[in-house]
């Protein structure tokens, strides 16, 4: 860790966690599991400005902190049901309870030192149950379609126009007439959490951003920020990383 912010080559750039999500691979005819980012979060924080830091979800994590400026809360896999009260849909899938854990710590300290938040997809998710809110486990049942994730042998987008609160952080961020979102989720915001503002919704109704009251930037969206080339919630991050404490 040191190393990588003592990096002279990094002096003065914010420092960026991303919450590592873990795969299976081959590489070189070996079987393996590593953890990962996206390289397009890599890519996009870096451009802004920052240093991007991979955190592997392991307990204790949360001790890291002090030495962040920022936090994205990449997708991933579904949370463990369990968490907010519930059994497991048959759809739910991928649960990884101990990470779960380790990174509902690490957003809750983060939180608690007022670190700029990215919470995208999962990670809007996680920000709503760590404020004691609930899932759509499977939202076909809700809104009875696949929109939000397409059903198509290949990794598919979907796109939904976006209603945003005017007056809120995401409106400003994205400052459009007509937003869309490109989306790729089964599940969303059911009961949201305590002090959490919802600020945009899909035309079917369904949550697709949060923001947390009272935090100078904390923000959830539902969509795959980092699945397209648009890099402004990225450098809504940076800038957010980028001012003093307190300010």
């Amino acid at each position: 860790m040191n190393s990588v912010v003592n990096d002279p080559a990094s002096a003065g750039r914010p420092v960026i966690g991303i919450c590592a999500r873990t795969a299976p691979v081959t590489l070189q005819g070996s079987d393996m599991v590593v953890s990962l980012a996206l390289q397009s979060h890599v890519a996009f924080l870096s451009a802004a400005g920052c240093t991007p830091l991979l955190l592997p979800l392991l307990p204790g994590v949360e001790s890291l902190v002090g030495r962040l400026d920022g936090l994205l809360v990449p997708g991933g896999p579904d949370l463990d049901p369990q968490l907010y009260g519930e059994a497991a849909h048959p759809v739910t899938r991928a649960m990884s309870p101990d990470a779960d854990r380790a990174e509902l710590a690490l957003v809750r300290a983060a939180l608690d030192a007022e670190l700029p938040v990215l919470a995208i997809c999962r990670g809007m998710q996680l920000l709503n149950v760590l404020h004691g809110g609930t899932l759509h486990q499977h939202l076909p049942d809700v809104t009875g379609h696949h929109g939000h994730r397409p059903r198509t042998p290949s990794f598919t987008l979907g796109h939904h126009r976006l209603k945003l609160e005017p007056s809120s952080r995401i409106a400003g961020v994205l400052d459009e007439d007509a937003p869309e979102s490109a989306c790729h989720h089964h599940q969303a915001v059911n009961r949201l959490g305590a002090g959490l503002t919802a600020t945009g919704w899909a035309e079917d109704g369904t949550v697709e951003a949060i923001e947390v009251r009272n935090h100078p930037f904390a923000i959830g969206v539902q969509w795959e920020a980092g699945q397209t080339a648009d890099k402004r919630l990225h450098q809504a991050l940076a800038q957010a990383a980028g001012r003093p404490k307190n300010s």
